[in-house]
């Protein structure tokens, strides 16, 4: 694709589209000219990979590290994070007087890949630490009494909790009444002081200095075995010129990054590039026998983490044992890997089934509330709290608002939430004010994502507060979530494998460095069927006769697969690349992300 492809815009749209059939309006993701030379020249880059890097603001100084991110470039000062020395030192003294110790973690891809490294960790100095995830359904999110109280009943002194904590404060003083220590390892935002504890390291308290607030805790946790690792040396303790390699964890630090969607830039892009390496290596058993049953043996990319494991990680605190995640993540039995990876795989089918059921349900629902409001909450005591995040995130990329999605076990208990923002809105502040203003029993989470409690009485007022607390950030976000930037565009001819690996020179991509967007003018459907009941797989042709087939994932009922499986018409296509191999042989072909009417 040349750089005169990469700079069709008419009328101020690209290619003009003001409006396409997801309701998009198309723009350039524009790159000085002068600047795509200069990388292209220092660096050897191909044209195309050098105009993405300008596109995404990577400068001459900047292009070195972000082409081969290193933990040494971008690994923070530990000591840097507030309590950071205070939680090493008494992990340490954990460690080096074998004192009873037990990690409690959230349910979810990133709280049971820190859990594991944890795990890991203990077992490579010789210790065990148990392992305690609540159960969904039963006792919710994050760490409670009954939690604290049964750990302290199994003798454990210490309780590290990961993924959660950081709002916890009945619990945490409850903890500490049962003469417990507890450390926090955690990234959800804070909107005041930490709870007490003995340690709460988070990037996103109100007074660390770390400037790391993008981590996950799968980040933080890595971060936090350095400083161990660091405090071992330090001290001189029993087996400190042996200490556990962190590179040999770093294929969970990356998973944890992915799967919670944190932003792939700065140390979350040095942890995921070199994670995926380790990845690569399948020394991790459960990880091997998860991608196997998946039939993604032999791949390592940021899409198995995101699309095939993450799911199947998840599926246990969604539909099954919360504590399978961590269990997979850490063990070194072969055949217990197997057992748990098949598990997890019928798990996630179940899920699946779940998620389909709860989606035909909630759809009408949500787009009347679409109608209504900006901010769009759903709900059902019928729905499974387990898939209600899948749900919400579906609905959110449909809708183009940010969605809340209620679940619960029956119409007297209270409801579970789980919402997913579209850019520039932060729902897990909003969330935060929710339950600062009495209307929610629980309640917080991240820019991207929030989850919460709330008595079902109370969800007509929290519509109505979300909305209003969020109306100037909608208001000013609203074309940033209808839009779809285009990085360049260009023939179907031109897409090959050469083309993909030019492309592939500046992954990984994902959240904060997208996967990039092309545009293929004037083309038809000259194939189009169903598969697997809900995707489109299609063939394109353009008016040289050149031909890229390709896929269209859950299109089934949206405009998108409509246009396709009825095969009238031209149309302006955005796709992303993508590298199909199969049975020894690859091919180039491609994703939809959108269509529009040409002409």
């Amino acid at each position: 694709m040349t750089a005169a492809q990469a700079r069709i815009q008419v009328h101020g749209a690209f290619l003009g589209v003001e409006r396409s059939l997801t309701g998009r309006r198309w723009r350039a993701r524009d790159a000085d000219l002068g600047m795509v030379e200069a990388l292209r020249r220092r660096f050897a880059l191909p044209e195309i990979a050098a105009r993405l890097l300008a596109a995404r603001g990577v400068g001459l100084d900047q292009a070195e590290a972000f082409l081969a991110p290193t933990l040494r470039t971008h690994f923070p000062d530990p000591s840097s994070f507030a309590d950071m020395d205070e939680a090493a030192r008494v992990i340490e003294d954990a460690i080096v007087s074998a004192r009873p110790c037990a990690v409690l973690a959230d349910y979810d891809v990133d709280g049971g890949s820190s859990a594991a490294q944890l795990v890991r960790y203990f077992r490579a100095r010789g210790r065990e630490l148990k392992i305690y995830v609540p159960d969904r359904m039963k006792e919710g999110y994050g760490p409670s009494a009954l939690a604290f109280e049964r750990l302290r009943e199994q003798g454990v002194e210490l309780v590290i909790t990961v993924d959660c904590g950081a709002a916890a404060e009945g619990p945490l003083k409850a903890a500490a009444d049962l003469g417990l220590d507890v450390i926090v390892l955690d990234h959800h935002l804070m909107a005041g002081p930490p709870p007490k504890a003995t340690a709460v390291v988070n990037p996103n308290r109100l007074d660390c200095k770390s400037g790391q607030g993008h981590l996950t805790a799968a980040g933080v946790v890595l971060v936090t075995l350095a400083a161990v690792n660091r405090e071992a040396r330090r001290r001189g303790s029993i087996g400190s010129n042996n200490l556990p390699d962190l590179m040999q964890l770093l294929d969970l630090a990356a998973i944890g990054t992915v799967c919670d969607v944190a932003p792939l830039t700065g140390f979350n892009r040095a942890i995921v590039a070199q994670g995926l390496k380790v990845l690569r290596n399948r020394k991790n058993l459960g990880l091997a026998a998860l991608a196997e049953n998946a039939g993604r043996k032999d791949h390592a990319t940021v899409y198995d983490f995101g699309f095939i494991l993450g799911p199947r990680i998840n599926a246990g605190g969604r539909v099954g044992d919360a504590s399978l995640a961590t269990r997979l993540l850490s063990t070194e039995d072969r055949e217990e890997a197997r057992e748990l990876a098949a598990t997890l795989e019928a798990l996630n089918q179940e899920r699946r089934a779940r998620e389909a059921e709860m989606l035909a349900d909630a759809e009408t629902e949500a787009l009347a509330e679409a109608e209504k409001r900006s901010v769009v909450i759903v709900g059902s005591p019928r729905w499974h709290p387990g898939v209600i995040g899948i749900a919400a995130g579906r609905l959110k990329d449909r809708l183009m608002k940010p969605t809340i999605v209620l679940g619960g076990v029956s119409e007297h208990e209270p409801a579970k939430g789980s919402g997913r923002s579209t850019p520039g809105v932060n729902l897990g502040a909003a969330v935060a004010q929710a339950k600062a203003e009495g209307l929610l029993i629980n309640g917080g989470g991240h820019a991207a994502a929030a989850g919460l409690t709330v008595e079902w009485d109370k969800v007509a007022a929290l519509k109505n507060f979300l909305s209003d607390v969020l109306a100037d950030e909608l208001a000013a976000a609203a074309g940033e979530a209808r839009a779809l930037s285009v990085d360049a565009a260009g023939a179907v001819g031109a897409i090959d494998l050469q083309l993909i690996d030019a492309v592939d020179r500046i992954g990984p991509y994902g959240q904060g460095h997208p996967e990039p967007v092309f545009a293929l003018a004037d083309v038809r459907v000259c194939y189009a069927k169903l598969v697997k009941e809900e995707h489109v797989r299609f063939t394109l042709e353009d008016a040289r006769g050149a031909r890229v087939g390709g896929i269209a994932f859950r299109a089934m009922k949206s405009p998108i697969g409509e246009a396709l499986l009825k095969r009238e018409g031209t149309f302006h296509a955005a796709v992303r690349l993508k590298r199909n191999e199969w049975n020894g042989s690859s091919r180039a072909e491609i994703e939809i992300v959108d269509l529009a009417a040409a002409g």
